[in-house]
């Protein structure tokens, strides 16, 4: 990367890294991104979160590391329905491979080398008995014996150690009142665990990309609806996205801000998905992540940010900081994940029963799915509850857009006359009228 897209980029990020200081994410990686020494790597992108202020909650499993020890031992791998059958035998390779992945993350995590990533890493890791379990009993008439499922999660004595600036490791066993140990799912205990301290992200990493279509492209945001629609109209997806895509839906139903589907095997995944606004994997979101509202002075700065480069072009007349603040109150902005793309002001002149809309902007990486058609259509619902019975927009450049939705070539003499008095014959803009219909 050359110097001044370094520069760019690291710029790009500063929204992401102002909103992401003090908010807990849950990431949750199988047994196989340890036993295929990825989890290198991960602990750069790990060791820069923490530096910059996010509560991290990291959950790992240990499957390939069971089943190497299953095996070692000539014992018989059972599953149902995707559960594996855990006896006692089977629990003693549970509890061994458990200890040895997390040995191994502990001391990926120590790492402190000079020139490299991890230096002067100071990440201090806890782990513990933090996930009460329960049996899972008998399923379908087979008993599970010590395969269990989340009863409670200690978010008290994780919060106290997220608070003292630790990183906290989850694993896939729990414990009961008893002094039972159960073998508990990777996806249960991530799932269980984001919902209960209500964290602002939950992150899976996994063998796919995301999710993806019948054509093999990505999804790269999908509602809880959406995803439900998904999985009904797939019934065999790839087995990542058949086990984590229910629980990121749950999770967002259920508090989490944010879940996401990202892949291990790209390097600087996790950057990827959190500093970026494209990201590389699926975001699942409990709503759209787009809405339309009215702007509040704190919408200066974007609505600037957006507007500027077609006031510098000569497509809208220039504003400044200044009358926007006084007028902000005209405008209405189209919001994605925080992000203005979109403004829209109108103007109204209730004498002649008419309005302006005026600064129509989408950002160029968004000029798609209709969303200029939304703001117009927010616009007109917005004059008629005021009354107003025709719509005009003065352009020099996209006749042609407001000619196709409706709007009439007219001439000057049709605007109101306090709009009249202010029509600059210089730009020469067109005048073009709509009739709004109730």
């Amino acid at each position: 990367m050359q110097a001044d897209e370094f520069v760019q980029s690291f710029r790009l990020a500063a929204p992401y890294i102002h909103a992401f200081r003090g908010r807990t994410f849950v990431i949750a990686l199988g047994g196989e991104v340890v036993r295929d020494g990825k989890f290198a790597t991960i602990t750069h992108d790990i060791n820069l979160l923490t530096s910059l202020g996010v509560r991290l909650v990291v959950v790992h499993g240990a499957r390939p590391q069971i089943e190497a020890r299953i095996s070692e031992r000539g014992l018989e791998t059972r599953y149902h329905h995707g559960l594996r059958v855990t006896d006692a035998q089977t629990l003693e390779c549970v509890i061994q491979a458990v200890g040895q992945v997390r040995v191994e993350i502990e001391s990926w995590l120590s790492m402190g080398l000079a020139n490299s990533p991890m230096a002067n890493a100071d990440i201090r890791v806890s782990a513990g008995n933090f996930i009460t379990a329960q049996p899972m009993g008998i399923r379908d008439g087979l008993d599970l014996m010590y395969t269990g499922e989340v009863r409670k999660v200690d978010t008290t004595a994780i919060r106290y150690r997220l608070d003292d600036g630790e990183l906290v490791l989850l694993s896939t066993l729990g414990y009961s009142p008893t002094g039972e140990v159960f073998n508990v799912p990777l996806e249960d205990v991530a799932t269980s665990a984001a919902i209960a301290l209500r964290a602002d992200k939950l992150i899976f990493l996994l063998g796919q990309q995301g999710v993806e279509d019948l054509a093999g492209e990505l999804l790269t945001e999908l509602t809880a609806l959406q995803a439900d629609q998904f999985l009904s109209t797939h019934p065999h997806p790839h087995e990542d996205i058949r086990l984590y895509l229910p629980c990121a839906i749950k999770s967002v139903r259920s508090g989490v801000a944010r879940a996401h589907l990202v892949s291990h095997h790209v390097d600087g995944a996790l950057l990827k998905e959190l500093f970026t606004h494209d990201g590389i994997g699926t975001m699942i979101s409990r709503d759209s992540l787009e809405t339309m509202r009215e702007a509040t002075i704190d919408d200066v700065g974007g609505v600037l940010a957006l507007i500027e480069p077609l006031e510098d072009d000569g497509v809208l007349v220039k504003r400044g900081r200044e009358l926007l603040e006084r007028e902000i109150h005209r405008y209405s902005v189209l919001e994605h994940d925080s992000k203005i793309v979109g403004c829209v002001a109108m103007y109204p002149f209730p004498k002649s029963h008419m309005a302006e809309m005026a600064c129509l902007v989408i950002h160029p990486d968004y000029r798609d799915a209709n969303r200029g058609e939304q703001l117009l259509k927010h616009i007109e619902q917005h004059a008629k509850s005021l009354g107003v019975r025709e719509l005009f927009v003065l352009t020099t450049r996209t006749a042609h857009w407001f000619v196709e939705r409706g709007f009439a070539l007219a001439t000057v003499d049709a605007l109101p006359i306090e709009r009249k008095q202010l029509y600059n014959y210089q730009r020469r803009s067109k005048v073009f009228i709509k009739q709004l219909r109730n």
